[in-house]
């Protein structure tokens, strides 16, 4: 929740956010509806009617992150917390350059980044159902988002204890679009 207030003492009060894999609606969520227009978009529809039920303020669309088309310039700010590592490795850098088309200009990206360098693959039994896993390294992350338009305010690589799994490194990182 450190980098979500982060991010929130950046940005106006009102301000229009998208989150990509918001999941069932967590407490980063609640949070960045607070005081803030907060569209939520997830891949699950189990996941969005949660959302639904715990955020009512918020919108969310059951889709495919890697197939949105919003106008753009519509967002101050967008969140993917554990989303990117579940798209293909080929589809992040064009996702990355969506997201910045998204912003408007001085928009900021809060954002979590695998760092194993893992090629696209599937767990067949993660937390109990198969789930798509890819990443690049934590220097060709930064190269992917430099290439979109961001500017890094803050990136910072972090181990996360996976239930099951052991200990996987994300790359968190606030950046501008510059």
């Amino acid at each position: 929740m450190r980098w979500v207030e982060k991010l929130l003492d950046l940005i106006e009060d009102g301000s229009d956010l998208l989150e990509l894999g918001c999941g069932g609606g967590s407490p980063a969520t609640v949070r960045l509806a607070e005081r803030n227009r907060l569209r939520g978009v997830d891949i699950s529809p189990r996941q969005v009617e949660r959302a639904r039920e715990r955020v009512p303020h918020a919108s969310f669309q059951c889709a495919d992150a890697t197939e949105l088309d919003f106008e753009p310039a519509s967002f101050d700010a967008i969140v993917s917390l554990y989303m990117l590592g579940h798209v293909p490795r080929a589809e992040q850098a064009p996702l990355l350059g969506s997201i910045a088309s998204w912003l408007r200009e001085g928009g900021y990206l809060l954002a979590t980044m695998g760092t194993a360098d893992a090629d696209d693959e599937v767990d067949e039994n993660w937390l109990g159902a198969p789930m798509f896993f890819a990443s690049f390294d934590e220097a060709a992350d930064r190269r992917l988002l430099a290439d979109a338009g961001f500017a890094l305010t803050e990136a910072r690589v972090i181990p996360v204890e996976e239930p099951g799994h052991g200990v996987v490194s994300f790359m968190w990182i606030l950046a501008r679009k510059s």
